[in-house]
């Protein structure tokens, strides 16, 4: 007997296909007016991984989730989902969609949402009422099943609404945002939920703008802009390939200077004065004379080794805000 949380297909009792990607974005174009929000557009999401998908305001995000849940239909390209178009028949089943913005019911209580996302994802009878009650345990709201949801505590309404996406155990789980506008030990339950869920064996793609969450929570990261992938790979791989192993030096200057010292550059998104040293020892004093002889003093300073944060202003120039 499976686990109530391992992905299934009730629709069929056969032994689904191997695939190499679950879900796959190929070459998505995707234009409104003369504004081409999608510029042929792909990745894919392999077979139990977890991807966070990252992009500033205005790279096209919001408008690839919309086209991979089916949404949008794209000008050209495809996005299939277990080898079948995503807008072919039974597709969108193995999906399960978890929206930024709520989408529970407030004047129904925790139960009776269950029970009415459960029947629009098909579940009947026994089935449902073993979903319903499966989730309300691991969501942790079985003594609080008959209250009405307005009710809850932000962080409450955040898991019976990602309960209410993953009724039908999905293989691939799309969440946007799951984390937005929760206290800190609420974050913590739903991503303690979504690993059950990976440990199970569904596949999750995750859009966040805490790029400790990305870091922390993925094995793969995907980043667009401007309608595009400009980077996808491991953590490592990512660093390797933008910053290597050099450190990272941020200062903040007091001072008029008149040139920039040789070796800095400003950064206008954080207001200070960022470097790269590969021998902290031997290239910081150096740094740090440039800076004085040019008329300037050092405010602050801070030495690092890069991450996420840095990748992302290094490949897109922006901060990835909320």
């Amino acid at each position: 007997m499976s686990s109530l949380l391992t992905p299934t297909n009730d629709s069929s009792s056969t032994e689904s296909p191997a695939f190499s990607a679950v879900l796959k974005v190929d070459g998505i174009r995707k234009k409104f007016g003369s504004n081409e929000a999608l510029r042929g557009l792909s990745f894919e999401v392999r077979p139990g991984e977890r991807l966070a998908l990252l992009g500033p305001n205005g790279a096209g995000k919001t408008t690839l989730i919309r086209t991979i849940c089916g949404r949008v239909r794209p000008d050209s390209g495809s996005v299939t989902l277990l080898g079948k178009p995503i807008h072919s028949p039974g597709a969108l089943q193995h999906l399960g969609v978890i929206p930024q913005e709520l989408a529970i019911y407030p004047d129904l209580t925790a139960k009776e949402n269950l029970e009415c996302f459960g029947q629009l994802h098909g579940l009947r009878s026994s089935k449902l009422r073993e979903r319903v009650s499966w989730a309300l345990d691991w969501i942790g709201l079985t003594d609080r099943a008959h209250d009405l949801t307005r009710n809850f505590s932000g962080g409450m309404k955040r898991r019976v609404n990602i309960a209410c996406g993953v009724l039908h155990r999905p293989r691939v789980l799309l969440l946007d945002e799951p984390t937005v506008g929760v206290d800190p030990q609420s974050r913590q339950r739903i991503f303690d939920m979504l690993d059950e869920l990976h440990v199970a064996g569904t596949s999750i793609v995750l859009t966040t703008h805490h790029l400790d969450e990305a870091e922390q929570r993925s094995d793969r990261i995907v980043i667009v802009d401007h309608g595009q992938v400009i980077a996808e790979g491991t953590i490592q791989s990512l660093l390797d390939n933008t910053i290597g192993s050099d450190r990272l030096v941020s200062m903040s200057i007091d001072g008029i200077m008149m040139t920039t010292p040789k070796g800095l550059r400003w950064d206008s998104t954080t207001e200070r004065f960022h470097a790269y040293v590969g021998n902290v020892a031997e290239e910081l004093p150096e740094l740090l004379q440039r800076v004085q002889h040019l008329g300037g003093s050092v405010k602050d300073l801070d030495v690092h080794q890069p991450n996420l944060h840095d990748v992302f202003l290094h490949l897109t120039g922006k901060e990835l805000r909320e």
